[in-house]
């Protein structure tokens, strides 16, 4: 339907004509992210300061525009889709590392600094930022607070939340408001960890103050392969029986290592049946022996080998084919559906039948790379968007294996957030009356449901009876 002409001139004189796209052609490269689902906005703005964001936001208020914030567009469950048209606000212009204040072990970045950035820019004074999502070398820290977003050496040192302790937002109303900072822990309600992983619906990020780590003293990564996937799901039981917590435990099953072995050649041997990488850091004397049992734990649940990498370049290589995996997809099918489910860890060999059932009932190919130790399942599905209904088998495909892992004990997603992808299923997941409190706390922020509408809570578009409020309404319907 377009924006009003006198909301675009505003925004236009804001900006300047170089600060945002109203062209066809140019809103096409705007329409999409990582996942599958589609819809153009209306205008693309991009702001390079907070008052850009806040005069934007004022605006959209002022004609009763919906809006939604855009990092990389790396997210796989819609989460920077404009479902319903409109302005989007891209913070690719807002990359600035503001302040690395070492000896206190922080640091303060706009919300369009690239993920691995932030690690490259303390790396040689002997720091890092912990979370790593897959797709670290570009994603940006504000779609990572927006989705909480995990990555494979999050099962030791947690998820974006536990490294995010300050923010800078700007509020649906066009008002700027701080919430935590560099402090350990402020008094009060812990605003920071609820807008964290609120996806955007709440609230637009435009600084925030993150914890630094120091780098380690040794780092061990280590490979068992196996003939059979329910053996390495086994083994991650007995890992963690045994009270070992690794960096990272990542599995492959042999149709994703062969998949990334052609493209990467990164090490992995062709015939597996799957997988595990696992990675080991901390004092060189504590590693080197968890090194031995991890080794012990392998072999007594079925691994045929162990290997040690004997390098860092060996090391980085088996890691850039597992950071690398989707892009090796891309060699063998022309697209593919990624869910991110979560079973509890004793679940994973079951829940790796069940979606190899899936896979047969659907004539469709799954392959399967996930954090092993967390129990976040990956399966990826391969179909092909040109053949008549191929993405509604794939659709139907990855809902059935969510609805698995929610009766196996387990979640709708572990990083990849709701979106516009699962937020049907929230009423599965969640009961009606909490639900309803989740919807209230959208409304308290967003009372005109603009900011990024369409997104986590069910819209009635499918068989829910939970849905939010119209773009017209000020409060929720239930």
């Amino acid at each position: 339907m377009g924006l009003p002409a006198a909301a675009t001139e505003r925004l236009a004189a804001l900006l300047g004509r170089r600060s945002y796209l109203d062209r066809p052609e140019d809103l096409a490269l705007y329409e999409y992210d990582g996942g599958v689902d589609k819809h153009q906005p209306d205008l693309v703005v991009f702001p390079r300061t907070t008052v850009d964001v806040a005069a934007i936001v004022a605006i959209a208020a002022e004609y009763q525009i919906p809006f939604v914030g855009r990092g990389a567009g790396t997210g796989l469950s819609g989460g920077a889709i404009p479902r319903e048209g409109g302005c989007m606000i891209a913070f690719s212009r807002m990359n600035r590392i503001l302040e690395l204040d070492l000896e206190n072990e922080r640091a303060v970045t706009q919300p369009g600094v690239v993920n691995l950035d932030l690690t490259l820019a303390v790396q040689d004074r002997g720091y890092f930022y912990a979370p790593d999502p897959s797709s670290q070398r570009a994603c940006t820290l504000g779609g990572n607070v927006a989705e909480n977003s995990g990555g494979p050496h999050t099962l030791a040192y947690g998820v974006t939340t536990n490294h995010v302790l300050g923010i800078e937002i700007v509020l649906p109303d066009g008002s700027i408001v701080e919430t935590g900072g560099k402090e350990l822990d402020l008094p009060g309600y812990d605003l920071t960890g609820l807008l964290t992983g609120s996806e955007g619906t709440m609230a637009l990020v435009t600084k925030i103050t993150t914890r630094l780590m120091r780098k380690v003293e040794l780092v061990k990564t280590t490979l068992a392969i196996y003939d059979s996937s329910e053996d390495a799901g086994r083994t991650v039981a007995e890992i963690t029986a045994r009270a070992i917590t690794p960096v990272a435990v990542e599995m492959l099953d042999g149709v994703m290592l062969r998949m990334v072995e052609e493209a990467t050649h990164a090490g992995y041997p062709m015939d597996a049946a799957a997988v595990l990488l696992i990675e080991l850091e901390g004092m060189r004397e504590a590693v080197e022996e968890q090194v031995e049992q991890i080794r012990d734990a392998c072999l007594l649940t079925g691994a045929r080998e162990f290997r040690v990498a004997q390098s860092s370049e060996e090391r980085e290589l088996l890691w850039k084919g597992r950071k690398n995996a989707f892009g090796a997809v891309g060699r063998v099918s022309p697209t593919y559906y990624v869910q991110d489910g979560v079973v509890p860890r004793t679940k994973i060999a079951p829940t790796l039948n069940y979606i190899g059932q899936v896979a047969r009932e659907y004539g469709l190919t799954i392959s399967n790379i996930f954090h092993a130790g967390d129990g976040n399942m990956h399966p990826i599905i391969l179909f092909d968007p040109r053949k008549p209904g191929d993405l509604q088998k794939a659709q139907a495909a990855g809902e059935a294996i969510l609805r698995f892992c929610i009766e196996a004990g387990g979640s709708i997603t572990g990083e990849h957030g709701v979106g516009m992808e699962k937020n049907e299923l929230m009423a599965k997941q969640f009961t009606p009356e909490s639900l309803e409190m989740i919807g209230r706390l959208k409304t308290l922020f967003d009372p005109g449901n603009r900011l990024n509408p369409g997104k986590v809570l069910p819209t009635g578009r499918g068989c829910m009876e939970i849905r939010q409020a119209p773009l017209s309404s000020s409060a929720p319907v239930y």
